[in-house]
């Protein structure tokens, strides 16, 4: 479920995107989805009609109206009827329309590599692209700059992944250009690996180790985890010399830092 989104209204539109989705294939789900980021770009730039289609003062059915008379030949008619459903419902912030079509479309667009296979490897090339970004402070200050226009960033996305990535994991790295739920570049990023992690059913837990884990240890913690969250556990490892040795372990809030440098700061810290 997306932040801040009305539940009864999302889930709604989910059941009413699912009941016509049954049968689609990859493509015909991929093209579903880049219209929900489409509407959710227009929704974006235009508040007066965020405000709009969520006014409490007027019936659903008639907001569901409006919005599909906006659509009108623009868009497929499974798209139609599912942003109409969720139009339909009601929302306690105009924002909250926006976070339910952008989460549609990312929900869709993860359908989509989920049909194909891909899933797990677009969940990989999320986090990778993540890592690549956050080592070099150039790329994080292009790619992080709200103060610039989205579609420079999303072409320098797209050539820097251009054969080297799913087509899911390209569109989903310039969702996060835009600043998914309202996050930060790197914070949507990060969202968008444990969403993709979750509809696998995984928890996604960042290790921390200065040097790689062999297979066997990867699948030892993995194992160790999936006992104590109690489903599969997707390793997000990140190999960085200057933690010296052992190893660090974050599952959303819980964080077991069992580093060497852990160990030294506290040391220093109990002679200060």
């Amino acid at each position: 479920m997306a932040p801040g989104v009305t539940n009864q209204a999302y889930a709604d539109a989910v059941e009413r995107l699912h009941a016509d989705t049954t049968t689609s294939t990859g493509a015909q789900l991929t093209a579903v989805a880049d219209e929900f980021l489409s509407v959710a770009g227009l929704l974006r730039g235009q508040p007066r009609l965020r405000r709009a289609l969520t006014d409490p003062s007027r019936p659903g059915a008639d907001r569901a109206e409006l919005f599909r008379s906006l659509l009108s030949g623009k868009a497929a008619e499974v798209t139609v009827k599912s942003l109409a459903t969720l139009v339909a419902g009601r929302f306690s912030r105009p924002s909250q329309l926006l976070d339910a079509t952008e989460r549609l479309g990312v929900d869709t667009l993860l359908a989509s590599a989920q049909k194909d296979g891909k899933l797990a490897e677009v969940e990989d090339e999320l986090f990778r692209f993540g890592q690549i970004v956050s080592g070099s402070p150039q790329l994080v200050a292009t790619l992080s700059d709200i103060g610039s226009p989205v579609g420079p960033r999303a072409k320098l996305v797209g050539d820097l992944l251009e054969s080297k990535a799913h087509p899911a994991t390209v569109r989903l790295v310039q969702v996060a250009l835009e600043g998914f739920g309202g996050r930060g570049f790197e914070a949507s990023l990060t969202r968008l690996v444990e969403l993709t992690a979750e509809k696998r059913d995984r928890e996604v837990a960042y290790v921390t180790v200065a040097k790689p884990l062999s297979d066997a240890e990867e699948t030892a913690l993995a194992a160790k985890l999936a006992t104590v969250y109690g489903r599969e556990v997707s390793l997000k490892v990140d190999v960085n010399p200057a933690v010296i040795g052992g190893v660090s372990v974050r599952v959303g809030s819980d964080l077991y830092d069992g580093t060497i440098l852990r160990r030294l700061n506290a040391a220093k810290q109990a002679f200060a």
